[in-house]
């Protein structure tokens, strides 16, 4: 009998353009934490989706329990007691939470003893009591549409959970997830292994490797490079195998030089779409050469307040004042003509159109420029160009270039895309709302260089993020907001991580 509860043997998986996997072999023990490690592209998801019969390899054998196995389908994987999370969700937005969790699922209730039917009832109480019990908190009732994204992160996981998996794969579990909840779903990854159950663990994030892993593997551009005791190595050491060079952990800025001040906000108050206050009478300005972080808790209303800003919601009372102009009710459009870039929190929902091209999404917003398009016509050799140069200068990668679907690219060239496409524009305001959420330690370390790059070019850069570091390391100045309100606005360097964390927290109510 093998040791190993999963073998992977030899497996090549090759797309149009682009060897995913290229002769990758591994196994996992039984009742451990196996990381998975590299780049975003390097083949962690296509490896894992073959895992779960999302695709085929071309070449290879996968093994389980100690038998070949022909892993055709998810249902098939299901069966083999095999559950994933997917990094990108797999949910049917006008579904009900509890639907979408049982969707697929064979019904054990019967009518009259014999009609197949769905106990809605039943079925939303086990989901409540299966997020109580690991700290996944839901309504069960609750549409996805309706819901954030860090619920919708929630859904996924209770999916798997519900469906009592034995072999457990999360990709990328905790991109979205808040402090708080990254620390309780670590705990009940450990909690799972304690019982029997063995875990597949994709992240970028090497602390939390640290923390949880048993042994990780790294990929580097499809191949397998090594596989590693997590104990006996460092977080540098696996950085540098990740990326292939030497990683700089430190965000290296100069001292600020501000110039004038670009945007206003002024006593802002955004309402949600049941008429409750999210952002209250808020305050801030930005200059150009300046960054202003909002630091805060996922839902206290940091998202609603670049949102405003950028025009996706209607403010209700206060002002956006651009380089002295008032902005509060012009169009999308017009905001963006005036002088703003927006990195958005959901890539996918607002930041591209999946079913487009890639070079159609980077000229999304430059599409009506002369370069691109004449008395209407658009120039198809000029946003090739465009895509191309794009592509190599923000190391976007993709299977076919230019004409890959962006739906077929991973969730960091995604995020790539988008932010190499706002910086373009060359605005006077950047805002930044989770720009590396997803994103690999060298990625990290592109866009962090990117974001002070621009800020040293005279940029005014709001940065949000729920990453308390990313806030600590790139800021000149944070803002801290708690339930909707800026509790505290100080110089970054007034400001230690627990002052500001105790700010999150609501535990001070200081004003600036």
């Amino acid at each position: 009998m093998s040791e190993y509860i999963v073998e992977m043997k030899h497996i090549t998986k090759r797309f149009p353009g682009i060897v995913a996997n290229d002769d990758v072999s591994l196994g996992i023990k039984k009742g451990e934490i196996f990381a998975l490690l590299g780049e975003n592209g390097a083949g962690k998801s296509t490896l894992m989706s073959m895992l779960f019969g999302m695709y085929e390899p071309d070449e290879g054998e996968i093994w389980i329990r100690g038998k070949k196995e022909d892993i055709h389908s998810p249902s098939y994987a299901t069966k083999l007691n095999i559950g994933m999370v997917h990094q990108h969700f797999k949910l049917i937005q006008n579904y009900s939470i509890t639907e979408n969790i049982i969707l697929g699922l064979p019904s054990r209730d019967k009518r009259l003893g014999f009609l197949p039917y769905v106990d809605l009832k039943k079925a939303e109480a086990k989901v409540a009591a299966l997020s109580e019990k690991y700290g996944l908190e839901v309504n069960p009732k609750d549409i996805i549409e309706n819901v954030g994204i860090s619920v919708q992160q929630r859904v996924e996981i209770l999916k798997m959970l519900y469906r009592e998996a034995e072999i457990l794969i999360f990709d990328e579990p905790t991109a979205v997830l808040t402090p708080q909840e990254i620390t309780f779903l670590l705990e009940i990854i450990r909690g799972l292994r304690d019982k029997g159950k063995t875990i597949i663990l994709i992240t970028h994030k090497l602390a939390e490797i640290k923390q949880v892993a048993d042994r990780c593997a790294i990929l580097n551009r499809g191949k397998l490079i090594d596989i590693l005791d997590v104990k006996e190595t460092s977080a540098k050491t696996m950085a540098n195998l990740m990326v292939g060079r030497e990683v700089n952990f430190t965000v290296e800025k100069p001292d600020p030089k501000y110039g004038k001040t670009v945007l206003e906000v002024q006593n802002l108050t955004v309402k949600n779409r049941d008429g409750f206050s999210v952002v209250k009478n808020v305050s801030f300005s930005i200059r150009s050469g300046e960054i202003f972080a909002i630091a805060g808790v996922a839902g206290n209303g940091q998202i609603e307040i670049a949102d405003a800003i950028a025009g996706l919601v209607k403010i209700s009372e206060g002002k956006v004042i651009l380089n002295g102009k008032d902005i509060s009710v012009e169009s999308i459009r017009r905001r963006i003509l005036e002088g703003i870039s927006y990195i958005p929190e959901d890539r996918q929902d607002v930041g591209l159109v999946m079913d487009f091209s890639l070079e159609d999404n980077l000229v999304l917003k430059t599409y009506r420029n002369e370069r691109f398009s004449k008395k209407g016509i658009l120039s198809h050799k000029a946003i090739r160009e465009n895509g191309e140069e794009l592509i190599a200068k923000y190391d976007i990668r993709s299977g076919q270039g230019c004409q890959t679907i962006v739906r077929s690219m991973s969730g960091g060239n995604q995020q790539k895309a988008i932010i190499g496409r706002e910086i373009e524009l060359d605005s006077e305001l950047m805002i930044f709302v989770q720009p590396t959420r997803g994103l690999d330690i060298g990625a990290i370390e592109n866009i962090h260089k990117q974001i002070i790059a621009e800020r040293n070019a005279g940029k005014a850069i709001l940065l949000i993020s729920l990453e308390l570091d990313e806030i600590m390391n790139c800021a000149d100045t944070i803002g801290v907001i708690y339930n909707g309100e800026m509790q505290k606005i100080a110089d970054a360097k007034e400001l230690s991580t627990n002052q500001v964390g105790e700010f999150m927290m609501g535990v001070k109510h200081e004003r600036q």
